[in-house]
């Protein structure tokens, strides 16, 4: 019995005192380097109150619009980009052009509606003269002599004009087809949609087929001038990515 305890005994010494150790140096603080390396840059200097991050946008409802996200770019594959492509393949490209232009012609009066309910003079003359130029010496629009004579486009809308007097842009917003957007904007879009419709300077209302193909080539026409496909940023981030230069540039479009 007394060899049985001493064989315990000497199996269990070594243990405690292993652990008697262990618990000794947890116990005790480590002493600061002398030489220790402060930070290279503080946060203040990293991040600044002035610029918006990603993680910054008011996306309350990123669920619905990843959701909506996905959607648009299936749509725009299989759907959208098949009928723009043969759009452009049936088209010349001089064809291609007039079209553009006479929809461009038929959208300065968004620009002159919005350029005068923001008090701006210059636009309000400009977009004007482009209007009556291309009307007339244009053929309805079909050639943007205006451009040619130095009178340039400016592009404005109602959000435009809400954000001029100081409203919010309100939570970001992925609309169907449309794509990204946000509260005041998207009001802003319903806005110009009604001002265009209620002025209705081709009597489109009581001829609805001619409406529908009005708004279709519009679509197409739309389609088709803007370079951007779905995933083909290269970024995992692409979600992120366009929902901050969306949010960017309508800034920049309202300062200007």
């Amino acid at each position: 019995m007394t060899q049985a305890v001493y064989c315990i005994r000497n199996l269990l010494l070594p243990v405690i005192t292993s652990g008697l150790i262990l618990l000794s140096g947890c116990s005790t603080s480590p002493e600061k380097s002398a030489h220790e390396t402060p930070a290279q840059y503080s946060v203040e200097s990293v991040v600044r109150d002035d610029v918006n991050y990603v993680i910054d946008i008011y996306d309350p409802w990123e669920g619905f619009n990843r959701g909506m996200y996905r959607f648009n770019a299936g749509f725009d594959h299989y759907i959208f980009l098949p009928v723009v492509n043969a759009y452009t393949y049936v088209m010349p490209d001089v064809v291609e052009d007039s079209v553009s232009n006479f929809f461009n012609n038929l959208f300065e009066i968004t620009n002159l509606v919005n350029s005068i309910l923001q008090l701006k003079p210059t636009a309000t003359l400009e977009t004007t003269e482009r209007f009556l130029i291309n009307s007339t010496v244009g053929l309805a629009g079909l050639f943007d002599v205006a451009s040619k004579w130095g009178i340039y486009e400016h592009d404005e809308d109602f959000g435009q004009t809400l954000g001029h007097y100081g409203v919010g842009e309100g939570p970001y917003i992925v609309l169907p087809i449309a794509g990204p957007s946000n509260m005041r904007d998207t009001t802003g879009l319903i806005v110009d949609s009604l001002t265009f419709t209620e002025i209705d300077i081709l009597n489109l209302d009581d001829h609805n087929k001619r409406k529908a193909a009005f708004y279709l080539l519009n679509a197409i026409d739309r389609r088709h001038r803007t370079g951007f496909r779905y995933y083909d940023s290269g970024s995992p981030f692409e979600y992120e990515l366009i929902r901050l230069m969306y949010t960017e540039k309508r800034k920049l479009d309202i300062a200007r």
